[in-house]
């Protein structure tokens, strides 16, 4: 396949995972569909991991992989070696999205325990004890209700988005190096010149 093709299949596949993660961060801000005080809400949603490290980092890059990969004034050695500066760029907020991510899903949601103050109650659990591994202690979060599998739910599935984008954009700076050095494979037109 030429690097241009990859590219620019690249690029599709970006935009619905970029889009989905936008969508899974602002759910976070909704626990269960509620709206709630800013105060009452987990406090690494407010990253906006996917919103910005899965959504904005990774729709630049993607733009670019597709223009990188057309026929258009970007089909060159230039615009692969741009498409990489920005693969890395989406790489890098793919990573940040698992990072957070990861920390969201260890520490576990803020919830009211049933006193009316809003406490992490899982965030200093072992990895033994852990609450993602212990259903008996979701009962210890009485609101918002759900808020556990919540949180489970979106951090996981924006976990994957955020592996699968920097999986992706690292491929792409392989791909538009290959591109960069080799070319993009783009035919050359044939002119013909009258009288020749």
């Amino acid at each position: 396949m030429c690097t241009g093709k990859c590219s620019k299949c690249i690029g599709i596949v970006l935009f619905p995972l970029a889009v989905c993660a936008i969508i899974s961060n602002l759910l976070l801000y909704f626990p269960n569909g509620n709206v709630i005080a800013p105060d009452k809400i987990t406090d690494l949603v407010w990253f906006f991991h996917g919103i910005l490290g899965a959504g904005i980092l990774v729709i630049l890059p993607a733009f670019m992989m597709l223009g990188a990969g057309g026929a258009g004034c970007c089909a060159n050695r230039c615009g692969m070696l741009l498409s990489v500066l920005l693969a890395v760029l989406g790489a890098a907020g793919g990573v940040y999205c698992v990072v957070i991510s990861s920390l969201g899903l260890i520490s576990g949601p803020l919830c009211d325990t049933g006193d009316g103050k809003y406490i992490y109650p899982f965030r200093n659990d072992t990895f033994t004890d852990n609450y993602l591994f212990n259903e008996t202690t979701w009962s210890i979060c009485k609101e918002p209700e759900n808020i556990i599998m919540w949180n489970i739910v979106l951090f996981s599935l924006l976990l994957g988005i955020g592996t699968i984008e920097a999986v992706l954009c690292f491929i792409q700076v392989i791909n538009g190096l290959i591109g960069f050095i080799c070319g993009t494979c783009m035919r050359k037109r044939k002119t013909h010149i009258a009288g020749m």
